[in-house]
């Protein structure tokens, strides 16, 4: 199967190392996530990222809870990191978090590489919802992060 891609830019009016100082910490994570999902970083504060760092979450994906370990493959401050999935819902997630410092102050790009499991089921459940949930997730966390960067 073919993997999906997810890919969301944003630029925010402020200086690229506070931007990736504010993204290289996990437990932000919990701040830019939907509240429906309940997530909570399971890997005790403060989390010290690094290339191998792992990172345990417990999230609600539809109301079923759910444990989520990721593990952080590549880091590059203040330009980049990639977090991949190492246990959770998906067979592949691989999300690679970059940082530009552009005119207008910093410019945040996501792109996300997932596949869900069980071959064209997985496929037809996320023609059907998957697609349409990560969406909505990312339209949150873009507004958010433009509330915790404002003009």
């Amino acid at each position: 199967m073919t993997p999906q891609i997810l890919k969301r830019d944003i630029t925010v009016p402020h200086e690229l190392d506070a931007v990736f100082a504010f993204f290289s910490r996990p437990e932000n994570l919990q701040t830019i996530t939907p509240p429906w999902m309940k997530m909570t970083v399971l890997t005790p504060s403060p989390v010290p990222m690094h290339v191998g760092a792992i990172i345990d979450y417990a999230i609600k994906l539809n109301g079923l809870p759910l444990r989520w370990t990721t593990a952080i493959s590549e880091y590059e401050p203040p330009h980049r990191f990639v977090d991949v999935q190492l246990k959770g819902p998906y067979s592949l997630w691989h999300h690679t978090h970059r940082f530009e410092a552009i005119e207008e102050g910093t410019r945040i790009i996501d792109e996300v590489h997932y596949l869900l499991p069980f071959g064209p089921l997985g496929a037809f459940v996320n023609s059907l919802k998957v697609k349409k949930d990560l969406r909505t997730i990312f339209d949150y966390r873009t507004q958010v992060i433009q509330e915790q960067f404002p003009a």
